[in-house]
């Protein structure tokens, strides 16, 4: 596949999200020599920065390491993967398209009750773990950052009783596959930023399910991070930081303290 040619950031805003990338991929070895790294497209704002800023890494890395992106056509919208396919070679990246008949499978499998966007996202996860192997990639790459990553954390914190985010390097239940978030350092709002300086257009998909619908659960913790860091603008490196720096003594998780002894006093608990 052909790239544009492309060695150096071309501005700020993208070297800030070079440098936090590679924070990223130093910390959880996500990327290493000889990759092949499945890059998932889904056609918006997210996977075109992964995309992007990944490519600028793989021109500028000492090592080898190659680029596979991918679109799953799920059947919702017939027009899509054209157009996904056609606003990515703008900028010069060679986007496959696999299409599988997602559509009838949630409707025949759905039950009363059910969430058909967790549902669709399992389904086309399994079409990725299946498709990864047969094109010789050893990684899959997401495009989540760092704002889902804290969503998901109190997500889990309000509503399922467990301190828990999305794993950065995750070895899928299949353990044929290696899941890699490169984007987990970096906030929502650069994102959406580099999009518009870049000048992408996301490709809106046509869903009866997902068109301008949020999960409640999920809006409700988005806004309250949002009014949270509008009042203390570094809530989310904060928190970010926490998830970093996880202190299991002082949990009370019984298998955690069994592991890492008893907690030792520190001077902040004594004052």
């Amino acid at each position: 596949m052909e790239y544009v040619q492309r060695a150096r950031p071309a501005s700020d805003l993208e070297h800030l999200i070079m440098r936090r990338m590679g924070q990223a991929i130093g910390d959880h070895r996500l990327v290493e020599p000889d990759d092949k790294i499945l890059v998932a497209i889904s056609g918006g704002r997210d996977s075109f920065t992964l995309l992007d800023i990944l490519d600028l890494h793989r021109r500028r890395s000492p090592f080898g390491f190659s680029l596979v992106p991918v679109f799953i056509d799920s059947g919702w919208d017939p027009e899509a993967a054209a157009v996904v396919v056609e606003r990515f070679s703008q900028f010069g990246f060679d986007v496959e398209v696999v299409a599988r008949d997602i559509r009838s499978n949630v409707r025949e499998c759905l039950r009363p009750g059910t969430n058909p966007c967790a549902l669709c996202a399992r389904l086309r996860r399994g079409v990725l773990y299946d498709l990864a192997p047969a094109r010789g990639c050893n990684k899959i790459a997401l495009g989540h950052h760092l704002d889902d990553l804290i969503e998901t954390l109190f997500l889990n914190l309000f509503f399922t009783g467990q301190i828990k985010s999305m794993a950065v390097n995750l070895l899928s239940d299949d353990r044929r596959n290696r899941v890699i978030r490169p984007l987990a350092y970096v906030e929502s709002g650069y994102v959406a930023d580099f999009v518009a300086v870049k000048k992408f257009t996301p490709v809106e998909i046509a869903c009866p399910y997902q068109t301008g619908k949020v999960d409640p659960q999920r809006l409700t913790v988005r806004k309250m991070v949002e009014q949270l860091a509008s009042r203390f603008p570094r809530a989310r490196r904060s928190i970010f930081a926490a998830m970093k720096h996880v202190r299991p003594s002082h949990l009370m998780d019984p298998g955690l303290l069994e592991r890492s002894g008893p907690p030792v006093e520190t001077s902040e608990e004594k004052e």
